[in-house]
């Protein structure tokens, strides 16, 4: 009998034949050829009906999404898949990486499963220009490593994200963040406050601003920022979304994170959202905080708040020759508080510390922690048992709960009883 994948491409020369190649023929018609076809070759083969809805499946898979990696995305408990050459995919499940026992038939293959995806997003990718991330329709974030820069084969990353985000309350059922805190950052969001996200690679800065974002009241308008887009504000309406693009083989066209950040506060925004600096942009988008723009938020690579004030330091002199003071002063000017996300070692995703940005003094920045994750035990299964506790610390800076009319906030931070409050 002749081979599965034999069969598939056979069927595939047949389907391409039939279409009208002068349009650009829809999913729902390629689909229909694909099932009267595979009707046709179950008499010769005497394939079942099982077998013959697995290669529809399969076929249309190959021909208009990612042949064997769909099934990958389309299981919502996997959030990772890597690819390492054909012979060789990689998932993240339940927070845990594991080799899968799927290969892709050869690298040409996996080069065009690589151009299916960029093309659709206007992406270009080769060996001059081998490097690219892009998204799929669904939201995930592709990132694409392809020879002579990948010794061993092209490299495919894709960062799956749920189709209906984690909301700050199921944060709290999954132990990621305490009702406390939570109430806090309520507050502070809807108050105005200007609000960073710091963590590793993995850590959920993203699913996290996310769910920050949903506070945000449903009368203004949000202008966002990516490289990639990734967020889901599904709760706001007078939402402007924008992605940054790279050159074309000529070298232009390109539209920085910066030239965003320029750009937004043309578009009269309430706030602006920047999905992470991770370089020059870092000054605009404090420039953007500091000139009328509160109630900012974005995310950055950083093992703590004050690893990630340094790197903010390093990314604005990339972008400007300022005085370690004047940039100083600027990041404490426009920052009011600081959220650090980690992922420990059984793999979940916790916030470890909610710190306050006071102000710039004696050299450097004034941080007020509110927010500290403790460690009690871990069990014989391996889980981490602990949770954010709550600093002696009052908040220092209460003028915008103030402003924005939570004068039984502000006075209970002041006299020290804000946990009676929230």
């Amino acid at each position: 009998m002749i081979k599965q994948t034999e069969l598939i491409k056979e069927i595939k020369n047949i389907v391409s034949s039939r279409l009208d190649l002068s349009r650009e023929p829809e999913d729902v018609e390629i689909e229909d050829i694909i099932t009267r076809i595979v009707f046709e070759k179950s008499k010769e083969f005497y394939l079942d009906l099982a077998e013959r809805e697995e290669l529809i499946k399969q076929v249309f898979n190959a021909m208009r999404r990612l042949g064997v990696l769909q099934p990958l995305l389309d299981d919502e408990s996997i959030t990772e898949i890597m690819v390492n050459g054909p012979q060789h995919v990689f998932i993240e499940q339940n927070g845990r990486i594991s080799e899968t026992d799927i290969v892709i038939e050869n690298r040409e293959k996996l080069e065009d499963m690589i151009q299916m995806i960029v093309a659709k997003v206007n992406r270009a990718v080769n060996e001059a220009t081998p490097l690219v991330d892009a998204r799929l329709k669904d939201g995930s974030r592709v990132s694409v490593i392809l020879p002579p820069i990948a010794l061993e084969g092209p490299v495919l990353t894709i960062r799956k994200f749920p189709s209906k985000p984690l909301t700050v309350e199921e944060l709290i059922k999954r132990g990621s963040l305490t009702k406390e805190g939570a109430m806090l950052l309520r507050t502070m969001v809807e108050a105005r406050f200007n609000v960073f996200i710091c963590g590793g690679t993995g850590s959920g800065k993203t699913t996290f601003l996310n769910a920050l974002a949903n506070f945000i009241p449903s009368d203004e308008r949000i202008v966002t920022i990516e490289d990639s887009a990734e967020l889901q504000l599904k709760s706001l309406k007078n939402v402007v979304r924008t992605e940054t693009r790279n050159a074309n083989t000529q070298g232009k066209g390109q539209v920085t994170i910066r030239d965003l950040i320029k750009m937004s506060l043309r578009v009269r925004p309430d706030r602006i959202i920047v999905g992470e600096v991770r370089g020059p942009e870092a000054l605009d988008m404090l420039q953007a905080m500091n000139t009328g723009h509160d109630g900012s938020l974005s995310t950055g690579h950083g093992n703590s708040a004050e690893d990630m004030l340094r790197r903010l330091e390093t990314m604005v002199l990339m972008g400007a020759s300022l005085p370690l003071e004047a940039i100083r002063q600027q990041i404490a000017s426009a920052l009011d508080v600081m959220i650090h996300l980690g992922r420990l070692r059984d793999k979940s995703r916790r916030v470890l510390e909610i710190t306050e940005v006071v102000g710039y003094k004696n050299g450097s920045i004034e941080l007020n922690p509110l927010f500290i994750f403790r460690e009690e035990r871990e069990t014989s299964e391996g889980e981490i048992i602990g949770r954010l506790h709550r600093t002696r610390n009052s908040l220092i800076n209460t003028q915008k709960f103030r402003m924005a009319g939570l004068q039984d906030m502000a006075k209970g931070c002041e006299d020290g009883k804000q946990n009676e409050v929230y």
